[in-house]
């Protein structure tokens, strides 16, 4: 399958991004991905949030947009899976094109503006997801909507019951002032509905809250007291960026988030800050960048009790999953951690 997957890979990159990104989509549902099933080891079995996970790889949100490819993913070798991001009603997202490889960066500019097919579609296919996976949705909002806010509750009471965890995700560039909602205020409210609709599900499901990076020291600060005033289970940093510093790519002026290599310094700082200001209470997911087992490695020994990746996938493959998982294996024996939680948080000075 490694040997179809490296002849396929510049087949992808002859198509539009978006078609590609749709094939992929299609060839895991059909079986037609590397699916080397079950990854762990003592080291790599760790516990975040409540949730055990074989290992701390985990797929970020925006890949499985509608929750297409359950099957396919369950086999892929992640630790967990993150699917979405699902709004109340569809919605087609922004004009095309709205997806650009930046191949001489490894990264992405994505400005799809949550497009899917809404929530009832994706609680229909939720309901036969496989039982064998760590499964989470990410929340979105209508472009549309006359209560943003409420939207996040929507999703996750139609959707929960068949989640493992949810995201509440105020951090996508992508929809018009949806970053507004990483105020203070403003995110105390939208995640005292989420938690409202949380605790009307039969079990109690891991709420999770997913920030931009492009935040400043008090915007910050602010997301950190909230998250824990709100009693969130963990954070995921971070989100794209609106920054273009340094890109080389003819699609660099894009508008939209960028995402991939170019993110991975400055997304692992304000994880490692975020990890500083929390004083390690709260769980944190690292995301931005990872492409390979070291820098996986990076993220956890900034502050991440667990990592997520999409970007690098498009340039290595889903067998880059196995390569990370392996990698972070030995990297942790290398250097005498027992486990990926003894790793925690051990180079956070070297970000801060």
């Amino acid at each position: 399958m490694r040997f179809l997957e490296k002849a396929g890979l510049p087949l992808f990159h002859k198509l539009d991004p978006e078609q590609a990104h749709r094939a992929a989509v299609l060839a895991l549902k059909m079986g037609l991905a590397p699916a080397p099933g079950l990854i762990t080891s003592d080291r790599l079995r760790c516990e975040v949030a409540g949730l055990r996970l074989p290992n701390p790889i985990g797929l970020a949100a925006g890949f499985d947009k509608n929750a297409e490819a359950l099957s396919g993913l369950s086999r892929a070798g992640f630790g967990f899976v993150e699917v979405g991001a699902i709004t109340p009603r569809a919605q087609p997202g922004n004009p095309k094109p709205r997806l650009f490889r930046l191949t001489e960066d490894q990264a992405a500019i994505n400005r799809f503006g949550f497009n899917n097919e809404g929530m009832e579609a994706a609680a229909g296919r939720l309901v036969h997801r496989p039982r064998d996976m760590v499964l989470g949705l990410n929340l979105g909002a209508n472009k549309d909507s006359d209560d943003r806010a409420a939207d996040f509750a929507k999703v996750l009471a139609r959707c929960g019951e068949h989640l493992d965890f949810a995201t509440v995700n105020v951090s996508s560039p992508n929809t018009e002032r949806l970053r507004d909602l990483q105020g203070k205020d403003a995110l105390a409210a939208l995640l005292g509905g989420v938690m409202e609709a949380r605790a009307h599900l039969d079990d109690r499901i891991p709420v999770f809250l997913k920030i931009a990076p492009d935040l400043d020291e008090q915007g910050l600060k602010d997301v950190a007291e909230v998250a824990m005033a709100s009693k969130v289970d963990a954070v995921i940093a971070t989100n794209t960026t609106l920054s273009r510093e340094g890109l080389r790519s003819s699609h660099a002026s894009e508008a939209g988030g960028m995402s991939g290599q170019p993110l991975f310094e400055k997304s692992t700082r304000v994880l490692a800050h975020l990890s500083q200001l929390t004083e390690g209470q709260l769980p944190l997911i690292g995301v931005g960048g990872i492409g390979s087992a070291e820098q996986a490695y990076q993220k956890i020994r900034a502050g991440a009790s667990a990592v997520q990746l999409y970007t690098a996938l498009v340039y290595g493959g889903l067998s880059l999953v196995q390569d990370i998982a392996e990698g972070l294996d030995a990297l942790l024996a290398r250097d005498g951690f027992a486990s990926v939680e003894e790793a925690v948080g051990t180079g956070r000075g070297d970000w801060t």
